[in-house]
């Protein structure tokens, strides 16, 4: 009885997945989840039949770019256990979970909408959740949050932030920090004077982008 083993991907086959996975970032964060993989083998430039061979569909494509986001936040979360305070903890990972998202839309689309599609992905989610958690409960523990904030809060927190940074990107693409430190501010205010709020306000809609077309 034979048994058989898995050869290693040849060098152009891993260079082809590099390319794919790359441009599938880039494209996922430039504009969101509508990306197809025909689009992703055009700006990787393979053929979409490359595409295919190392991710059948887009679900397992997302898997897997969703298991590095979560290992994104997850890093992030912890290198903000490492301040000082409970109070800079929280304020750390919070405004640096808002930039994260500001300059990836398809981030906040994926964290709270997309299941997992790996148990990779899943693993890290829990233990995103774990250290968010803890990263509350040292600001809790100070009396330097707000009360009855949790980490259940906080993905909410940076899709509002988010959903500012989407509609800002072209002209304002920084006007969400000035949002993201008000928000940062009233959850978590900092011990000292507040900061001057950054930028200007966003401009208020203009009457014809309220008008809803008949139907």
């Amino acid at each position: 009885m034979s048994t058989t083993t898995a050869r290693p991907l040849r060098a152009d086959a891993v260079r082809n997945r590099a390319l794919i996975v790359d441009a599938a970032r880039r494209l996922f964060a430039e504009r969101g989840l509508d990306v197809t993989l025909h689009d992703v083998a055009e700006a990787a430039g393979v053929g979409v039949g490359t595409v295919y061979r190392r991710f059948p569909d887009k679900d397992a494509l997302l898997g897997g770019l969703l298991a590095a986001k979560y290992e994104t936040l997850v890093d992030l979360a912890e290198q903000a256990l490492a301040e000082p305070t409970g109070r800079q903890a929280l304020r750390s990972y919070l405004l640096g979970a808002m930039e994260l998202r500001a300059s990836d839309r398809a981030l906040s689309t994926a964290v709270l909408r997309a299941a997992p599609q790996t148990q990779e992905a899943a693993e890290l989610r829990e233990r995103l959740h774990r250290v968010v958690e803890e990263v509350v409960d040292r600001a809790r523990a100070e009396g330097a949050v707000r009360r009855g904030f949790t980490g259940e809060d906080v993905p909410a927190v940076t899709s509002m932030i988010g959903s500012i940074a989407d509609r800002s990107r072209d002209e304002l693409p920084g006007a969400w920090r000035r949002y993201g430190l008000l928000v940062v501010d009233a959850v978590c205010p900092p011990d000292g004077p507040l900061e001057p709020l950054a930028g200007s306000p966003l401009p208020a809609p203009t009457a014809t982008s309220c008008v809803v077309s008949p139907s």
